[in-house]
């Protein structure tokens, strides 16, 4: 059963993936900003897309080890926690892209706050993050178990409460940035975002266990939540 989870969840991040590369627009010249870069794959792929200059292409990351691997592909990558005021200008990058990280945050509201001060006016972000409202969580909640997303609560074990989490007991090895702190809804996701001063364009989910193509039309219990949401005021 686990493995089949496995697999569910991987077909998912797929999907999401996917959502997210759709909501990315061509433009050569735009100042790009990848939130938890890790080691810059997932952001080349971005950047391809977006046909963005390399050099314009700036990450954050809080493992060093990471960070010096998304530097080897030619990206400037700072070094800091994403819970701290981000370390760049007002107004300074076209495009922000947040991939499964604002669940690591114990202060989203500020988080979202500097992403705000840092995206240019007209500029867009990309954020995709867990579903709390997922069926699969859900059920687990029915159950009396911990919603799959909220699992990585340990610094002994990467996955608790949960028996059919695909990590379930494993010893942790990951740092305590991989924790989930806040996971978010549907709705609560489109309202904290919007609140802050953003402009909500789209809203697209991926996963939809174990049938993860109704996702497409049913994002409010998917998997994963891909919103793409523009700043159209200073």
């Amino acid at each position: 059963m686990i493995e089949i989870v496995r697999k569910l969840r991987d077909s998912a991040t797929f999907m999401n993936k996917k959502n997210i590369i759709d909501c990315i627009e061509i433009d050569r010249d735009a100042v790009f900003l990848d939130c938890g870069c890790d080691d810059g794959e997932w952001t080349s792929r971005i950047i391809k897309k977006g046909v963005f200059r390399v050099k314009n292409c700036y990450g954050i990351e809080i493992v060093d080890e990471r960070a010096r691997l998304a530097e080897k592909k030619g990206f400037k990558v700072v070094r800091t926690d994403l819970n701290k005021s981000l370390p760049f200008k007002d107004n300074f990058f076209d495009i922000v892209h947040i991939n499964q990280v604002i669940e690591h945050l114990f202060d989203t509201h500020k988080f979202l706050n500097e992403v705000f001060r840092v995206t240019k006016k007209g500029g867009y972000i990309v954020i995709s993050t867990e579903n709390l409202a997922s069926w699969h969580n859900i059920f687990s909640l029915l159950f009396g178990y911990q919603p799959f997303s909220l699992t990585n609560i340990s610094q002994v074990y990467f996955g608790i409460g949960n028996p059919m989490t695909p990590h379930y007991k494993e010893k942790m090895s990951n740092p305590k940035s991989w924790q989930h702190i806040r996971v978010f809804a549907y709705r609560g996701l489109i309202e904290h975002i919007g609140e802050i001063g953003f402009e909500i364009e789209k809203v697209m989910g991926a996963g939809y266990y174990p049938l993860n193509f109704i996702s497409k039309y049913d994002p409010r219990h998917s998997a994963f939540l891909t919103l793409k949401a523009r700043k159209l005021r200073k």
